[in-house]
């Protein structure tokens, strides 16, 4: 059962609505959101890129770029090896354009998720040595490959480390010590001596910042590649980083940029999965475009997406854009697969009693092992872990609950692991097989979860009668876009509404819409797209329930409505 609870922040709203003409309603979701003070409001509001802060403010920013300063002027050879999902084929595209753009000897190299696993390893270093590269640049990888690191180094590659994952550590009496690679430079912003004020940037903003660095030192105008934004926004919300910050401005500035992109890889892409350009939002971005830019890497391989971003004609273009769709589409369908093989198990066994859920599906294609877990992970509410038999071995993807810090736990039994890494919410791990079992008891009993924890908490801004739903205020919403992690999308609710006419609509049987009406006989048109078949139950069942849902206006054959997008019920 869900808990649901108003989110009750305090804050003069008057004061606030009246010095940035906006509604005391706006006034309040900009507080609930822990926008506090003149300036933070300011910058969520009217944030540009002239606010965002200097990449020399990173813990060795000033090496890196000197080392690759060096590096072209000797015309030294670079190989950019990035990592196989949206964010790390964004992060290499922007260190190739930049670095090239800069006259450099450079080319890419990306994984192969079953060949080579995640992140730099022997066989990418060997395959440098052999083609006569001089230095090797990471993006969005490389901070946990301390040995590959070590390696390289003996062998007399310069390292350079660009990277946004957390540093992995020894914990020893409470006391933890941070296990950085001996790299020629490592920047990462969760390095625990980086001053840089914003610690969550993805791995193509990093990579980004880099590049403007660069093109400073080097006397070149950085503001010839603010058309890289559009990558950093596409890379920051297909790897779901918090908007907010610089994060959100890198979203807000790089949607309007890829609205009129002139890469012919993304227009293909963003016409071959019908989307309208001119509302192109971030939802787009998570949910139809970077799905198929990860397929690739899921299923074939990231080079496809690489190669997509760099496309020099349309027709080259379209052919790869419509190859990453249907790769994309039979994603799907293998996901569904997995997620009713997970579900079933778990039911049928002793999972179903574990706080932490650990499900480990032989057959299942390891490139999808981390949608399954999301998929579970919110079935359930408790934090899941999907495994999967690898070529040596196991792998798996966990993904997790906001009281659950999953980079943390697998930190404490690392013995079990021949290689981990991740985020709080995230995480990715390899061990043997034999240690499946293992595993499973060791993160269960380390795992300090209440009940309380793993209820799911549904936080709504506030009540909001009908007689409050116009057009204008719809209007003055969007000035809170881009949606997303860290800044969800305004979710209201109201109490006592009469259900009418409830129906399924749809191709799939996947939309139901009905009519809401208040005490006041006050109507409104609403719709719903989850469990249509729980939620047209229980509107059969109880006429009167209450909602949470966001607002929008309906426009269907030149006729324009207000509707209510439902979201949560009971």
């Amino acid at each position: 059962m869900e808990k649901w609870f108003i989110t009750m922040k305090k804050a003069d709203f008057g004061t606030v609505a009246e010095k940035y003409h906006i509604s005391p309603i706006t006034a309040r979701l900009i507080r609930n959101r822990d926008i506090i003070g003149d300036d933070a409001i300011d910058f969520y509001l009217n944030g540009t890129i002239a606010d965002l802060y200097d990449g020399m403010l990173m813990k060795d920013m000033d090496r890196a770029v000197e080392i690759l300063a060096e590096k072209i002027r000797e015309e030294k050879p670079v190989r950019i090896i990035g990592d196989y999902d949206i964010d790390g084929v964004n992060a290499t595209y922007i260190l190739q354009e930049g670095l090239s753009a800069l006259g450099a000897e450079a080319d890419t190299d990306i994984p192969d998720r079953i060949r080579d696993g995640y992140g730099l390893n022997r066989m990418l270093i060997d395959r440098a040595i052999r083609d006569g590269i001089d230095t090797i640049v990471t993006c969005d990888n490389g901070i946990a490959a301390s040995e590959e690191i070590a390696y390289g180094k003996e062998n007399g590659l310069t390292v350079i480390v660009t990277d946004h994952h957390e540093i992995p550590y020894i914990e020893t009496n409470g006391e933890k010590e941070y296990l950085l690679p001996m790299a020629d430079a490592v920047v990462d912003p969760h390095r625990a001596d980086c001053e840089y004020p914003f610690k969550g940037l993805c791995g193509a903003a990093v990579a980004y910042k880099l590049v403007e660095a660069l093109f400073n030192v080097m006397q070149r105008d950085p503001e010839d590649v603010d058309y890289l934004m559009e990558n950093v926004a596409i890379a920051t919300v297909g790897d779901v980083m918090d908007l907010t910050g610089e994060n959100r401005i890198f979203v807000k500035q790089g949607l309007e940029m890829l609205k009129r992109t002139k890469n012919q890889g993304m227009k293909a892409l963003i016409e071959c999965t019908g989307i309208d350009v001119e509302r192109l939002s971030a939802y787009h971005i998570g949910f139809v475009l970077g799905p198929c830019i990860n397929a690739s890497g899921r299923l074939d391989t990231a080079k496809r997406a690489l190669e997509l971003l760099n496309a020099k004609t349309r027709r080259e273009a379209v052919v790869l854009a419509e190859d990453l769709k249907a790769l994309n589409d039979s994603r799907k369908e293998m996901t569904e697969k997995g997620v009713e093989e997970a579900v079933q198990l778990i039911e049928t066994t002793s999972l179903k009693e574990d706080k932490v859920l650990v499900v480990y599906l032989p057959d299942c294609h390891e490139s999808i092992a981390g949608i399954i877990a999301g998929r579970i992970k919110e079935r359930y509410y408790r934090p899941a872990f999907v495994l999967t038999r690898a070529e040596e071995g196991v792998k798996g993807s966990g993904r997790s609950i906001e009281s659950y810090d999953m980079f943390a736990e697998l930190c404490r039994c690392r013995a079990l692991f021949t290689k981990f890494g991740g985020h709080k919410m995230a995480a990715g791990l390899s061990l043997a097989e034999e240690n499946v079992e293992r595993f499973r008891e060791t993160i269960n009993e380390l795992a300090d979860l209440s009940e309380e924890d793993l209820q799911m908490k549904v936080s709504i801004d506030m009540r909001l009668p009908f007689p409050y739903i116009t057009e204008s205020l719809i209007r003055e919403l969007d000035l809170l876009e881009p949606f997303g992690k860290g800044n969800p999308r305004p979710l209201f609710a109201e109490r006592s509404l009469r259900v009418i006419s409830p129906r399924i609509f749809g191709r799939n049987r996947n939309v139901l819409k009905c009519r809401l009406e208040d005490a006041g006989g006050r109507q409104m048109e609403a719709v719903y797209f989850g469990d249509v078949g729980d939620c047209l139950r229980k509107m059969e069942e109880k006429k009167v329930m209450s909602f949470t849902y966001y607002p929008s206006i309906n426009e269907y054959m030149g006729r324009r409505t207000l509707q209510l997008t439902i979201v949560n019920y009971q």
